[in-house]
Order: structure tokens, then C-alpha cells, then sequence
């Protein structure tokens, strides 16, 4: 029985195994060929992040790329599943790319100040989070114009978020595996960053939760979260765009901007 032959009878675990023992450029890629479909599943769900200024193959190269990585980069020791650690790693790397591209335009940078301004007055007057009649009537424009307003800055918070969090200690897929620093200041720092987001995640309303829990955890897209919530994409995507404006405000704030 030939190489190939003999990683054919072998699970991707026992792959992933015997290259991290061997680091055997030969085993990298066929791991890579074998967990190609992590990178399309993504590519695939957050289609909306960079359909307006990237293919899907050059995010999926992109992906591939991070993928790779995840590969020689993973620990075994730690407790985190591979599929969960490359996932993680994948999708930063999708945001990093877009974050890349200095994509938004000066309107939807004016109209993100503009929400978050709004909600941050409210806030204060109110006491608690303000609803989205209540920001709307404060920008003096109909629910529903305010409701594409969301949806139309949902990405720019997303990639402002994943700055944040950039600035703060690295990047979005170093968070996702602060764990595997070493360095006891950065671990600190790290446990610090995690412990800020929980708290804010659990500030949101139960429905923003459960679309960041269905999109982030089960890797869901917009179009299965709005089957199962019953209501329509665009819906899905302006909640998504509040509940990641909530969190990029905490983190703001943890930071002192």
C-alpha cells in the first residue's frame, strides 16, 4: 500500500495527528484539501461582507490561506476542537481582508456616528438601551428608514468591532485562541477582553442574542437565520448590525475611546 493509500484509511484526526508529530508538507495538504469545506461554509455565510468589493474565489484563496495556517498553527494539548480553532481562524481572516479594502463610503461612516450618537443621548436620558422607534424619532427619520440605516452599517461596525479588538491585542482570531498565549500579561489581557464581551452579550436583547449565537456558533447564514426566526433577511441583518454596535460600544468604553 502506497502514502497516499495509507492516508485514505486514516480520519481527518488521525491525520491531523500524524502531521503535527511529522509536519510533513504532503500531510499539510491534504488536511487542507480535506477541511476545504470549513473555508467554503464560511465563504458562503458571510457572502454580504465582501460581496461588493471581492469575488467569492479570492476570499476562499483568503481563506485557504488561514486555513493552512490554523493547520501548523494548532495545539492539541489546548482544549478547543480543530474545526472550531480553524473556523475561528477563517472567518478573522475574512474580516481582516475586508478591513483591508477601506471599503466604506464617507455616508455610511457619517450615518454609523450618527446611530451611535443618537442610542448614546438616549441612553442617557432613558436609563436602559433605547428601542429602535425611539433612536429613529431621535434622528427625526421614519423605523424603517432607521431600519436600513442598520443594516446598511452593519458591516462597517463589524470590521470596527474586529479593529477594536485589532488595537487591543492583535487581532479577531487571536482572540478566538487567546489561550494559547503564553505571556501571562497577555493572557490577562486576553481573559479581560473575553470577560468585556460576555458581560456586553449578555446586555442584548434575547433575539439579538440567539442571530449573534446561530451566525458566530452554528455558522448559520442570514437566509437560515430568517427561516428559523420567521422573519425576513434584511430583519436579520439590522439585527445582527444593533447587536454589533452594542458590543463595539463596550469595547469602546473598556478602552476609554
Amino acid at each position: 500500500m502506497n502514502q497516499d493509500n495509507d492516508y485514505d484509511v486514516k480520519t481527518n484526526e488521525e491525520l491531523l495527528a500524524l502531521y503535527l508529530e511529522t509536519k510533513e508538507h504532503k500531510l499539510k495538504q491534504e488536511l487542507a484539501v480535506r477541511y476545504s469545506y470549513i473555508v467554503k461554509t464560511i465563504a458562503m455565510q458571510m457572502r454580504g461582507i465582501y460581496i461588493s468589493f471581492a469575488e467569492m474565489d479570492d476570499i476562499v484563496n483568503e481563506g485557504i490561506i488561514a486555513l493552512m495556517g490554523a493547520i501548523e498553527k494548532f495545539d492539541p494539548t489546548r482544549n478547543v476542537k480543530f474545526v472550531s480553532y480553524a473556523s475561528l481562524r477563517v472567518r478573522g481572516a475574512i474580516i481582516d481582508f475586508a478591513r483591508k479594502q477601506d471599503w466604506a463610503p464617507r455616508s455610511v461612516r457619517k450615518m454609523a456616528k450618527e446611530i451611535d450618537s443618537a442610542t448614546g443621548e438616549l441612553y442617557v436620558e432613558l436609563g436602559r438601551s433605547p428601542t429602535e422607534h425611539e433612536v429613529a424619532a431621535k434622528m427625526g427619520i421614519e423605523v424603517e428608514k432607521y431600519r436600513k440605516a442598520l443594516g446598511d452599517t452593519s458591516l462597517y461596525n463589524l470590521l470596527s468591532l474586529d479593529a477594536l479588538i485589532d488595537e487591543s491585542q492583535g487581532s479577531m482570531g487571536d482572540l478566538a485562541d487567546g489561550s494559547y498565549s503564553d505571556e501571562p500579561a497577555q493572557k490577562l489581557q486576553n481573559d479581560e477582553l473575553h470577560s468585556v464581551l460576555k458581560d456586553a452579550i449578555q446586555t442584548l436583547k434575547p433575539k439579538e442574542q440567539l442571530v449573534l449565537s446561530l451566525y458566530y456558533r452554528k455558522e448559520l447564514n442570514m437566509k437560515e437565520i430568517a427561516k428559523i426566526l420567521e422573519v425576513s433577511e434584511p430583519r436579520i441583518s439590522q439585527i445582527q448590525a444593533n447587536a454589533i454596535r452594542h458590543l463595539r460600544k463596550a469595547l469602546e468604553k473598556y478602552m476609554g475611546i
